[in-house]
């Protein structure tokens, strides 16, 4: 039922090989989830952030409400007005563009 003293003591010398080896799929595991889940979501987060900085007048975006409509101002701040419908403009907060279906040229200086 108890341990005998031989197998204690050579349980007690690999401590210091013992506690690393402990560690290691603590360590794989964080390094599977950084490559399959937190990289790729930071990857998605910069890209938005680049097409929410590069939206201009005239673009037709789609909303994280599911409207689809046209970009007639963009503000300093965090807000864009857009066109919902014929003479309806409204204000919305510029993250909640969700994506761009069409882009207008840039203007030529």
């Amino acid at each position: 039922m108890f341990a005998t003293p031989a197998y204690a003591q050579d349980i007690g010398g690999a401590g210091a090989m013992g506690g690393l080896a402990g560690i290691i799929p603590f360590i794989l595991m964080f390094v599977i989830f950084y490559f399959l889940l937190i990289r790729p979501q930071q990857k998605r987060m910069k890209e938005h952030k680049k097409m929410v900085e590069n939206l201009r007048r005239g673009d037709q975006v789609v909303t994280a409400g599911g409207m689809i409509a046209k970009v007639t101002k963009v503000m300093d701040d965090d807000e864009v007005e857009v066109q919902i419908a014929e003479g309806v403009k409204i204000r919305i907060v510029k993250s909640t563009v969700s994506a761009v279906l069409s882009k207008t040229e840039p203007a030529n200086d």
